[in-house]
This record gives C-alpha cells, structure tokens and sequence, in this order.
C-alpha cells in the first residue's frame, strides 16, 4: 500500500499554510498523520501536495487563563492527557485523552486534526460540543470562530474551507459536574458508542458519540433512581438519528450515558486516577 504521488512543503507559520492551500485547492494539511496516511495509502483520498504544520511554534500551546482553555491545533492527544493544569481544571478531557488509540497514536496525534478530520467515533468532537467550546480556524480572510455545536456537519464533514486550517480550541470553565465514558471492541478501537454527561442537579444535558454521524448535545433530567435515569438515556436518544439502529447500538448507548453519569459524582483526582489506572468505579 503506497500513496499516489504529491508534493510536500514545511511551513513555520499559519500565513504560509493558508496561502500554499488557497494556491492548491486539493492540497491537504498533516501534523500527526494517523488518520491522513491511511486514506493516502489507501488511495481513498490523492492530494496533490501535503503542507505540513508540524513547525509552526505558535500552535503548540496549551493556556488557562481561569476562564478558558486555549489549546492549539498541533497539542498531542498525550499532552493533553498529562498536563497538570488540565488534570485539575478539566480532568474530563485528560480522561478521554487516556481512550484514544495506543500510546504512540496519542503521541503523534493532535486535537486540530482530530476535530478537521470529523471522525463520529472519535472523542475530540465529542468532547468540544459536550463543553461548547468554540474552534478557531485561520484562513485567507483571516481568522473566524466556529461554536463547536455548528463545526461538524455530518460524516467526516465540517465547515472547514479546503483553504482553511484549525488554529486553536478555546473551552469555557465546566459550571457543573462532568462525567465520560466508552467502550470498544478492544482497547485503542474506535468507540462502539461513548458519552460525556454535564450534570447540574436533576438535569443536565448527554454528548454521545459513535452512535451517530456526528455528536449531539441533548438536555434531560437526571433523577437520583437509577431506573427513571435510564429511561431518561431512552427518551434523549429518541430524538437522534442512530447509525445501525439496532437493540445493542441502543443498549451500549444507555450504558456509556450511565456510567459517565457516575462518573461525574467521583471528585476529579480520584476520577482521573482509577480511569489512568483501567479502573471501573461502576
């Protein structure tokens, strides 16, 4: 399996990306690479030429202001997952972090190409609409901000221009509990169906991901018993379009919103920890 041919240039600063994209309509940005080199040895997509960012200093930060996260395209999924600031403040997004793929995915891959690349099954998108977080994209115009509720527009699809690139991600303080969860066919598999749940005291709102062709955020209550929560799961996803509608799809799907659910009641350390550890408090 070998990629049709293409040219490739390096680039040190966002200018010079947008305007090689804007100059070769079909041209396609790498920095991890684990989702764009399969498609091209599969010969699934052929770009004529690869602007790699890799180099581009200004999109490697990750800044809390105690406010806001800001988070540059080219942070590595394990940045994420071992930076201190985020393991406090936002110990939900360290948790997914540990979920994706295997150690040496998680350290060449970074959450601009995930959020670009629109895959349902992957935590990132997900995890941006669970925590309305708004996404930065720079382009010949400059640069626009997109609420993530409105970037991702279906499989693999978002409102991302051919001549635009994801510059930062800009996550809001969580006012309320937050909880996550998924399973896999195997460890580091894309996730058969996954959650985040934003619990505010007998309401609050479920992100699920990998049961649709895209994650949704949708408001329910949360009541103490068990059962009437479950039924509350089955009622918020009557209202999605399922991919597979099957049984299963909808049982694994009650399952994650459940668990992340308990999740969010653990205090964050110990919630970080035993997810780290391969723990399951449930």
């Amino acid at each position: 399996m070998k990629p049709a041919a293409f040219e490739y240039q390096r680039v040190t600063t966002v200018a010079e990306a947008v305007k090689l994209l804007r100059d070769a309509p079909d041209a396609k940005v790498i920095a991890g690479g684990q989702s764009l080199v399969p498609l091209m040895n599969f010969r699934l997509t052929r770009p004529s030429l690869l602007v790699d960012v890799n180099g581009i200093k200004a999109l490697q930060h990750v800044v809390w202001d105690g406010t806001y996260l800001r988070i540059g395209s080219l942070v590595r999924h394990q940045q994420i997952a071992d930076h201190a600031e985020i393991q406090k403040h936002f110990p939900v997004l360290a948790v997914a972090a540990r979920h994706i793929g295997h150690w040496a995915i998680r350290n060449r891959g970074t959450i601009g190409g995930s959020l670009a690349h629109a895959d349902p099954a992957s935590e990132w998108p997900a995890a941006t609409v669970a925590l309305q977080a708004e996404i930065d994209v720079e382009g010949p115009q400059g640069i626009r901000t997109v609420p993530a509720s409105e970037f991702f527009q279906g499989y693999y699809s978002t409102v991302l221009q051919p001549d635009e690139l994801v510059v930062a991600v800009r996550i809001p303080y969580p006012k309320f509990r937050l909880g996550f969860a998924e399973i896999a066919r195997r460890l580091g598999d894309f996730a058969l169906a996954g959650a985040f749940v934003e619990d505010d005291g007998g309401q609050g709102f479920v992100t699920w991901f990998g049961i649709a062709d895209k994650p949704v955020r949708v408001h329910t209550v949360l009541p103490d018993n068990m059962e009437a929560r479950r039924e509350a799961w089955q009622q918020a996803l009557g209202t999605l379009a399922i991919a597979d509608d099957s049984k299963s799809r909808r049982h694994l799907a009650v399952q994650m919103a459940e668990r992340a659910w308990q999740h969010s009641r653990l205090e964050g350390g110990k919630y970080l920890s035993e997810e780290a550890a391969g723990g399951d408090p449930l």
